[in-house]
C-alpha cells in the first residue's frame, strides 16, 4: 500500500526556528536541535531545514549545522539556503545531509542543476519552488526568499528542472504559506501532471484531511508541511508534533 511522505519543512532564521505566515511575521518557534531530537522521538519519515537568510547574505547554510542535525537525526533530512557550488553541496552531503535543495541559483544559473546532478545524482538535488501571483495576474516563480519575481511559469520552469536533472521538486505557494487554510490544490496538481519526478506539496496544510487531498486529489508524491508541526491549537501553541505511522497507514489507505 502507498504511503506518502511526511515531511516537516523547518525555516533557520539567525541560528533559531521560525515559521512565517506568507513568507512574512516570522515568529520564532524554539531551537532547531531541539526539535530533531523531538522529531527522532516521534519517527517522522524524513526533515527538510531551509535557512531563509543565506541567500542575501551570500552564503550557504551552514555545514557545522548540518552536522549538529546529522549527530542527532535519525531519519534521512534535506537542507537548502544560499547553494551556490559543488564545493558547498559537498560539504553538506559530507556533513550528514542526504539531499540538498536549490531555489534561487537554479533560477539564476539552470546549468547548475544539471551539473550538480551529473556528479551527486538526481536523487540528491531537490529544487524547490515558491511561487506567487504578481498583481493579480498569472501565478510566477519567484527567488530570493519570495522577494524576487522572476516571470517564470511555474509548470515550464518544474519541467525544465527536469530536465536539467532534478531528483524532485516541493511546490511551495507563497499566498498559501502559514495560512493553515489547505495547499494549492490546482497548482500542485498542474505541476505533478507535467513532470515524471516525485512533486513535494508545502504550502498551507492545515490538518491530515489536507494531506489526503495533496495526494489524491493533485497526485502530489509527498506532502510537507511547516505550521501543522510546531503549532498546537486556535491560538497557536508553539508544540513540535507528528502523527503517528499507524495514524498515516489509516489515512491513506
Amino acid at each position: 500500500m502507498f504511503r506518502p511522505r511526511v515531511i516537516p519543512v523547518l525555516l533557520l532564521k539567525d541560528k533559531g526556528l521560525v515559521k512565517s505566515e506568507k513568507f512574512k511575521n516570522h515568529r520564532y518557534v524554539g531551537d532547531p536541535i531541539n526539535a530533531v531530537k523531538i522529531f527522532n522521538d516521534l519517527k517522522a519519515d524524513e526533515l527538510v531545514f531551509l535557512d531563509i537568510l543565506a541567500s542575501a547574505e551570500k552564503r550557504s547554510i551552514s555545514p557545522e549545522f548540518v552536522r549538529r542535525v546529522g549527530d542527532e537525526a535519525n531519519m534521512p533530512f534535506a537542507v537548502g539556503g544560499g547553494i551556490r557550488s559543488i564545493k558547498e553541496i559537498k560539504a553538506l552531503i559530507n556533513a550528514g545531509a542526504e539531499k540538498v535543495v536549490i531555489n534561487t541559483y537554479a533560477v539564476e544559473k539552470p546549468a547548475f542543476i544539471k551539473e550538480a546532478s551529473e556528479e551527486f545524482g538526481s536523487s540528491t538535488i531537490v529544487v524547490s519552488i515558491d511561487i506567487n501571483q504578481k498583481f493579480l495576474r498569472k501565478q510566477q516563480v519567484y527567488t530570493s526568499a519570495g522577494t524576487k519575481s522572476t516571470g517564470l511559469d511555474p509548470v515550464e520552469w518544474a519541467q525544465k528542472m527536469q530536465d536539467c536533472g532534478a531528483g524532485e521538486i516541493i511546490i511551495n505557494s507563497i499566498e498559501h504559506d502559514g495560512t493553515m487554510q489547505g495547499y494549492d490544490l490546482k497548482l500542485v496538481k498542474e505541476v505533478a501532471e507535467a513532470v515524471e519526478i516525485p512533486v513535494v506539496a508545502l504550502g498551507g496544510a492545515g490538518s491530515l484531511n489536507d494531506f489526503i487531498r495533496a495526494v489524491r486529489e493533485s497526485y502530489a508524491s509527498a506532502v510537507a508541511a511547516g505550521s501543522l508541526f510546531v503549532f498546537h491549537g486556535p491560538r497557536k501553541a508553539v508544540l513540535v508534533n507528528y502523527p503517528q505511522n499507524k495514524e498515516l497507514v489509516h489515512l491513506f489507505s
